[in-house]
């Protein structure tokens, strides 16, 4: 089924539904989906650990997976 096939079905459904639930967890699902980036949602510290973190992978200053987790096993 296409895109469009899809719309038309769920709005269908939507039209013949009365039950205000179902009708709100739809709502909800949209509000969920916005169009924030999540760069966004990230405190100045976070975006500089990420920020250096790429710096660091750029300059080849990497290790090994296998070194990190026996690095910080408990």
């Amino acid at each position: 089924m296409d895109i469009q096939a899809e719309k038309l079905e769920i709005m269908k459904l939507i039209q013949g539904t009365d039950n205000p639930n179902v009708l709100e967890s739809i709502k909800n699902i949209f509000k969920s989906q916005s169009k924030t980036d999540f760069w966004e949602t990230l405190s100045q510290e976070q975006k500089e650990d990420i920020l250096e973190g790429i710096k660091d992978a750029e300059n080849g200053d990497i290790i090994e997976y296998h070194e990190f987790i026996e690095k910080y096993k408990s």
